[in-house]
C-alpha cells in the first residue's frame, strides 16, 4: 500500500450513559480479549487490573428524587499534552500518529508508575503479580495479544490488535483503507444495550463523529485541555454536569514578611 498519502485517523468512542446499565459486560469482554488474568486472592481495587472500570454515581438527592447512572472509564486516549507520554522516562507510551491511539509498550516499561500518577482518569494499572491462569484456561488465550509481565503498567489501547488485523485484511485485498466494520473493540461488540459507539472522529460522516456534535456529548475533565478521544453523552442535565466541574488549582502560599 502507498503510505505516503495515507489518511490520518483519529479513533475514538462515544458512550451513551443513558443506555449503560452497569452490567460489566464491557469489562469481561476486555479482559478476555486482552488476556487479563483472573485477580489473585490478594488483589484489591487498587492492585487489581481492569482496562475499563464501570463506576456508579448519583445526583446526591434523597429518595424519591435520587437518580443513579453508570460510567465506564477506559483510557481516555488524550490527544493534547498527553500526561502519561510527557512523564514516561522510557518512551513506553506513544501516540500513534496514524490512528491517534495512545499505545503502551510493555517491553520498554520499567515500572516507575509515573504515568499512573500523571493520569487524571486513574485508567492505568500496575502488574503486581506474574500473570497466572487456572489449569486449562491458558488454552483460551488470545494469540494476538501478548500477556504482560509483572512490574509493568498496562491500559486500554482500543484493542489495537484488531486494528492490525483490519489493516492486514485491507492490504491483502489491495485496499488503502480498512473497512470500519472490520475494526471494533471488544467492549463495543459485547455491550448488550449498544451504549458504545466506536469509529473515526476525523471522518465527519462517521456515526461517532456525528454523535459528538449532537449537543449532549461531553468529555471528562475537559478543562484540563488533554483533548480525550472518549466522549460521553446523556440527555440528563445532571449527568452532563459531572464533567463540567472546574479542576481546582492549589492556591499559592502567601509569603510571610518578617
Amino acid at each position: 500500500m502507498d503510505t505516503k498519502n495515507k489518511k490520518q485517523h483519529r479513533y475514538g468512542m462515544v458512550i451513551d450513559l443513558d443506555k449503560c446499565t452497569g452490567c460489566g459486560a464491557c469489562m469481561v469482554a476486555c479482559a478476555v480479549e486482552n488476556n487479563i488474568p483472573p485477580a489473585t486472592a490478594k488483589a484489591t481495587d487498587r492492585t487489581g487490573i481492569t482496562w475499563v472500570r464501570v463506576y456508579k454515581f448519583d445526583n446526591g438527592l434523597p429518595f424519591p428524587n435520587n437518580r443513579s447512572a453508570y460510567i465506564p472509564m477506559p483510557c481516555q486516549q488524550c490527544g493534547e499534552h498527553t500526561p502519561c507520554v510527557s512523564v514516561c522516562p522510557q518512551k513506553a507510551v506513544e501516540v500513534d500518529a496514524a490512528s491517534g491511539i495512545v499505545a503502551q509498550i510493555p517491553v520498554r516499561c520499567l515500572g516507575c508508575r509515573y504515568c499512573m500518577t500523571a493520569c487524571p482518569y486513574h485508567a492505568r494499572y500496575f502488574n503486581w503479580w506474574d500473570p497466572v491462569w487456572p489449569a486449562g484456561m491458558e488454552k483460551t488465550l488470545n494469540p494476538d495479544v501478548s500477556p504482560r509481565m509483572r512490574g509493568v503498567v498496562e491500559k486500554c489501547n482500543f484493542c489495537h490488535e484488531r486494528l492490525q488485523a483490519a489493516r492486514a485484511k485491507a492490504a491483502a485485498e489491495g485496499r488503502d483503507e480498512i473497512d470500519p466494520s472490520d475494526y471494533q473493540p471488544a467492549c463495543v461488540e459485547a455491550c448488550p444495550t449498544g451504549a458504545i459507539t466506536f469509529g473515526d472522529l476525523a471522518d465527519p460522516n462517521s456515526e461517532v463523529a456525528q454523535l459528538v456534535q449532537n449537543g449532549h456529548a461531553f468529555r471528562m475533565l475537559e478543562t484540563l485541555g488533554t483533548e480525550p478521544k472518549v466522549y460521553y453523552r446523556s440527555d440528563q442535565a445532571w449527568v452532563r454536569q459531572i464533567a463540567q466541574q472546574e479542576v481546582q488549582k492549589p492556591k499559592a502560599k502567601e509569603k510571610v514578611h518578617g
